[in-house]
């Protein structure tokens, strides 16, 4: 089917499902830090400013949040259906941190999240304040034991092979391999810098539509201060998960140079068309010495060739080459954004210039791009192995037809489209909503009670747009965003 075989579209099928997923994580994870540091904010200074701002980030949190849940819970049955044997192979290492994950992070969740959205006239501020930094917490060690597993597999050790079983011996070595630190670090500030420039955005969207209250000064400025602090660091965590991926992963840097021969002073190039057949990159553009300076901290360091590995042990050099140039290009106008911000802050023009607002709204989706990117650098690097170097991904396929693979795919494509294309546009219709003001909120107390209405305490039940509701009209019938 489409000309791939059932191993391929499997791969595809994979991939499809995991974009869609990772999407919402890594809104999530950074969306509830972020709601812990407002309602931080608000409890220490009493500004009701930021009470607003965990109110209107919060209902964006439910529907990333279930979304997320709900995409998740796919990928776990596509290792049975589609990785059977990676399953069985693996199953004795990648099963028991995954269950951690569901034992420490999930129940965490699970039990603070109820009150987090539904709690903050409920319960006291210190409890609230309290079960909404466990849910952040949880977040966050969700993406530890996620991340521990999927760098196992680019960087396993900790284990012994019998009859081709995966046995594990030393638990720690395990949980933290070699490029685990450096990938876990590297997630997590790309969560929080994929969140801080779709608030940046929700922000200076609203201030071009004049809606130039506290609110949206305060949400926008937040971001801004993330962008100028975060992005630097980020840069130089990739800078040390390249170091480590060099180490380990040689053959994925070789790929993502579009470099073929072994040589020192190696150019980094900034274009090019690598081909997989003839062995070259064409059309190559590049800054002479400066691949061997990043890489090997050397000037003159030499970085092996793509041909130094079997044609059938390569990954695919064509497409890491640029998924990792668009995940570094939108970097690179990261750190920008935050640089021109300080400039402007200092300038005290960072709420009056309308050409960086709008710069800072075409970045908004920049973050999810970047970190889609990241992982299709991460994934299609590692090929041709599941388990880097030891286990090849045509070993670890279920023994399906390319016809039943395909069909499965397509109506996933189908209903993916369909379940996450609502859920995108409603998170959409709410940050056009914008911040309500404190008078127009609505405490979920008042509706309950001996003979009034009660809310469904459900996730998505913590955002009071309904999906066919109007939109607050502002002047001219224009929605008015609050």
């Amino acid at each position: 089917m489409f000309g791939l075989d059932a191993v391929e579209l499997a791969r595809l099928q994979f991939a499809f499902t995991i974009s869609f997923h990772i999407i919402f994580p890594g809104i999530s994870i950074g969306l509830a830090s972020y709601l812990a540091v407002l309602e931080g904010l608000w409890l220490k200074t009493g500004k009701p400013v930021y009470l607003q701002l965990y109110t209107f980030w919060l209902q964006i949190f439910a529907v990333t949040f279930a979304m997320g849940v709900v995409s998740g819970v796919v990928m776990s049955y596509q290792f049975g259906t589609n990785w059977a044997g990676l399953s069985q192979a693996a199953g004795n290492i990648m099963g028991p941190l995954l269950t951690y994950e569901v034992l420490t992070a999930f129940f965490l969740e699970a039990g603070f999240l109820g009150i987090m959205l539904f709690g903050l006239n409920r319960v006291g501020k210190k409890l609230h304040f309290f079960a909404t930094c466990m849910v952040a917490l949880g977040t966050l060690i969700s993406t530890f034991w996620i991340l521990s597993s999927n760098s196992w597999m680019q960087t396993p050790q900790g284990y012994e092979l019998v009859d081709g079983i995966f046995m594990p011996k030393d638990w720690l070595a395990i949980i933290f391999n070699p490029s685990f630190p450096f990938r876990l670090v590297h997630m997590t500030l790309a969560a929080y810098l994929t969140t801080a420039l779709i608030v940046g955005a929700a922000g200076a969207w609203h201030l071009l539509k004049g809606h130039r209250d506290e609110a949206n000064r305060t949400m926008f400025s937040m971001a801004m201060w993330m962008m100028l602090l975060v992005a630097p660091i980020q840069a130089v965590v990739g800078d040390f998960h390249g170091i480590n991926t060099l180490e380990h992963q040689p053959a994925k840097i070789a790929a993502i140079e579009g470099h073929w021969e072994t040589d020192t002073g190696v150019p980094l190039l900034l274009f090019g068309i690598p081909d997989m057949e003839d062995e070259v990159t064409r059309y190559a553009v590049g800054i002479p010495n400066l691949a061997s300076l990043i890489l090997a901290h050397d000037w003159v360091g030499e970085i092996r060739g793509l041909k130094e590995w079997p044609k059938e042990d390569r990954p695919n050099s064509l497409i890491v080459f640029w998924s990792f140039r668009i995940m570094v290009g939108l970097g690179l106008l990261m750190i920008l954004s935050g640089i021109i911000s300080a400039v402007l802050r200092r300038r005290g023009r960072l709420y009056e210039s309308r050409g960086f607002q709008k710069f800072a709204v075409a970045m908004g989706p920049a973050g999810v791009i970047a970190l889609l990117a990241g992982w299709v650098t991460t994934e299609v690097g590692r090929q041709p192995w599941v388990v880097y170097g030891v286990l090849r991904t045509s070993d670890a396929a279920s023994n399906h037809t390319a016809g039943q693979v395909g069909t499965s795919l397509v109506i996933f494509i189908v209903v993916y489209f369909l379940v996450f294309g609502v859920g995108v546009t409603y998170l959409l219709r709410l940050m056009r909503r914008g911040p309500q003001k404190l008078a127009d909120l609505h405490p979920h107390h008042e509706d309950s009670g001996p003979g009034r209405s009660r809310q469904p305490m459900r996730p998505l039940s913590g955002a009071e747009l309904a999906i066919d509701e109007e939109e607050p009209q502002g002047p001219e019938g224009k929605p008015d965003g609050h």
